[in-house]
């Protein structure tokens, strides 16, 4: 993974496995914090209240560090671990998958639930469109009204993401800009007076 970009997919994909009456249905959701994974896990498990397990691997992170996976009642390592594998060979990161477990009657054993929850993931993704997505870092940059003009002007630039903006006597801007830019950017505020620049 490059330390200035990660790969991620662009918005939520669905996929479908089946394997002896059992109905798996696979959901990969873009996702960047826990917080928001609890809340995507719980939202299924709400909306599909009669499935039998609600088993989930996320990967968050421009480092992709932050890791966990679910069996949801599974034997285990038959599905969290499974989700997973398919997540890491598609190197992504900042992404959920969701797989729901529908029973159908026959047990499938070990290896069969190891099968089914990689192909779920897998269809999900089959039709998920990967992007490449740009690490970003967040500032603040506080500055006199007097040199608004001068400060605009540097923040105008393409790539800058204008969080907010307080005009006051004493202005805030928060900014948010790709890593790999962050550098010549705050070179060239720290070149203007008076200026104040905190990581968020």
């Amino acid at each position: 993974m490059h330390p200035n970009s990660y790969i991620t997919i662009q918005s939520p994909a669905e996929g479908l496995f089946k394997d002896r009456g059992s109905k798996f249905l696979g959901f990969a959701i873009p996702c960047v914090t826990e917080e928001q994974a609890k809340k995507i896990v719980a939202g299924y498990r709400e909306e599909h209240p009669s499935a039998v397990h609600h088993c989930y691997a996320y990967r968050l992170g421009a480092d992709a560090k932050n890791q966990r996976f679910s069996d949801d009642g599974e034997p285990g390592g038959t599905a969290g671990r499974p989700i997973m594998g398919t997540i890491l060979s598609a190197n992504l990161t900042n992404i959920i998958i969701v797989v729901v477990r529908y029973y159908g009657g026959t047990p499938l054993g070990v290896p069969g639930l190891i099968n089914a929850y990689k192909n779920a993931a897998a269809e999900a993704l089959a039709v998920a469109t990967v992007i490449e997505k740009q690490v970003e870092e967040a500032y603040t940059v506080t500055f006199g009204y007097a040199m608004q003009g001068d400060v605009m002007k540097i923040l105008k630039a393409k790539d800058i993401t204008l969080l907010s903006l307080k005009m006051e006597e004493v202005c805030k801007a928060c900014i948010s800009l790709p890593k790999a830019q962050a550098e010549s950017v705050l070179q060239r505020l720290n070149n203007l007076k008076d200026i104040i620049i905190t990581p968020i």
